[in-house]
């Protein structure tokens, strides 16, 4: 039984495909490299070397300049056996599975894929003098069967991880910019998709060869498959990717339901794309936009400030989908949303934190989510009353963007529920004047930028909330630029007052 995965494995002679491959020597010494590949476990490796060393001397030859001729019966079917030793290579050069696979293992698996790239290489160089001989017009048919494997194997191997190393990289550098030449493709997204509208392009045959790997019971034996599904799938975008959807959608879900935080952010980040690049009505049938809604929703209890950051981001992408299935009736109250529940449980989790990563990023986001709402963040304003001012309160490190965020959050506050500032005016003109003042008197090693930064934007709360209580604030701090010790308070108090006076009220 194959170690690495469960795609379709090279035929045995004289069991799979009767009579299909080709009957000439060159026919019968292919059958042979792959009955080799196909050997048992106890005498693989040397028979797989030994088919490596064949292969090589195979296309070197001479008679090997037949394979794309068409014209001899004795040939037919050779594409499709073609087809096969590419996936014999693919799989032999793979990745091991995740516990074995230690740093020798690595560096077995980087000389594989070296030495496959430069087979790869050779043949299709093959198929490009093919191409540019009138009398090879099978070529295309080679094509079509070796173009998938070779793909496989050749992201696997460029990308960089742990089982890479500069030379195998390099090869499989070579193999993928080899590949898109003799596809007349300008880009990896033209292969995958076709360069125009009439061309088909190979994003289907690549998922069928990736399939058998990513089911839930095979896709974590080799650790290559879900970087190259990830990988590939990013290169697709809109329009294209809409007719793949039931292809990509339920890996992407997989991959996200892992236990391991890595596979879990990678997963995220498949769906992401998902849902910025396939229409909203696709999205919203058989009720596909609220699974992927309740995927992400769970992944909101993690403690994990980066998994937490990819789902936010993926949320407010998805919440205009999901608001295209809401109907509301003007003389009732407005539904709640599900960008209404994911506030909520962001809040909670707000309140009471104090890991410094995960306060940065729920704060990051927390004006994205009250600009979503609109005049309807009213729903939430006690508790984000709370989490605004005991944020304020915190210092949060020389860059200071949990306070410079939560700033910008409480001015998109006051602008969307002014009617519900004025009464809370006495708490919000404590926590700014607190933040001013500490600020101004920090000889930490906060940069003055970052410092002057958080004084601009916290008088424009000031401002604003003057505003929004029709001059009550100016009232209010009357008396304290005479009595305030510090000249550089006393200056954004005064700049206050003076805006304040020579602007109408406007609360938006």
């Amino acid at each position: 039984m194959e170690p690495h995965g469960s795609r379709e494995s090279p035929p045995r002679e004289g069991s799979s495909f009767p009579g299909r491959w080709p009957s000439s020597a060159l026919g019968q010494a292919f059958s042979h490299i792959l009955h080799q590949f196909a050997g048992q476990e106890s005498r693989r490796g040397k028979a797989r070397n030994a088919a490596l060393r064949d292969l090589s001397a195979l296309l070197e030859a001479k008679e090997c300049d037949q394979l794309f001729e068409g014209s001899d019966t004795s040939l037919r079917g050779m594409p499709e056996m073609l087809g096969q030793v590419a996936k014999a290579l693919e799989k032999y050069a793979a990745p091991p599975e995740g516990p074995e696979g230690g740093s020798d293992r690595h560096s077995e698996v980087a000389e594989k894929a070296a030495a496959v790239g430069l087979l790869f290489l050779k043949l299709l160089r093959k198929v490009e003098t093919a191409k540019n001989s009138l009398v090879c017009p099978a070529w295309k048919a080679g094509l079509r069967h070796l173009a998938g494997p070779i793909y496989i194997f050749a992201v696997t191997h460029n990308l960089g991880q742990p089982w890479t190393s500069p030379k195998s990289q390099g090869v499989a550098g070579q193999v993928l910019a080899l590949l898109l030449q003799v596809t007349e493709c300008g880009s990896v997204a033209g292969f995958l998709h076709g360069e125009n509208e009439d061309e088909k392009g190979r994003f289907t045959a690549v998922m069928g060869l990736l399939k058998p790997d990513l089911n839930k019971d095979s896709w974590k034996n080799n650790p290559a498959t879900k970087h190259v599904f990830s990988w590939t799938l990013q290169k697709v975008t809109r329009p294209w990717l809409s007719q793949h959807l039931e292809r990509v959608l339920p890996p992407s879900l997989l991959i996200s339901d892992d236990h391991q935080t890595e596979n879990k952010l990678l997963g995220v980040h498949c769906l992401h794309h998902v849902v910025l690049n396939v229409p909203a009505a696709d999205l919203l049938q058989y009720n596909r936009a609220q699974v992927l809604y309740h995927a992400l929703f769970n992944h909101l209890y993690t403690r994990e400030h980066h998994l937490i950051q990819a789902v936010l981001l993926c949320l407010l992408d998805l919440f205009p989908i999901l608001e295209k299935a809401l109907h509301w009736k003007g003389d009732a109250a407005r539904p709640s949303t599900h960008c209404d529940e994911v506030l909520q449980l962001i809040l909670m989790h707000m309140e009471p934190e104090h890991r410094l990563l995960l306060r940065r990023t729920y704060a990051r986001n927390l004006p994205a989510f009250v600009k979503r709402l609109g005049i309807l963040t009213v729903r939430h304003l006690k508790r984000l009353e709370r989490v605004i001012i005991g944020y304020l309160e915190v210092y949060d490190g020389p860059e200071e963007e949990a306070r410079l965020k939560i700033l910008e959050a409480l001015k998109l506050l006051m602008q969307y529920t002014w009617p519900r500032v004025p009464c809370r005016l006495v708490v919000l003109l404590k926590a700014l004047l607190k933040l001013i003042c500490d600020v101004a008197t920090d000889s930490s090693l906060t940069p003055e930028s970052v410092k002057s930064a958080l004084l601009e934007e916290a008088t424009d709360c000031l401002i604003l909330l003057d505003r929004c209580s029709q001059g009550q604030v100016k009232g209010l701090l009357a008396k304290i630029p005479q009595s305030c010790e510090d000249n550089k308070v006393g200056n954004y108090i005064r700049r206050v007052q003076q805006v304040s006076e020579g602007a109408p009220y406007d609360a938006t």
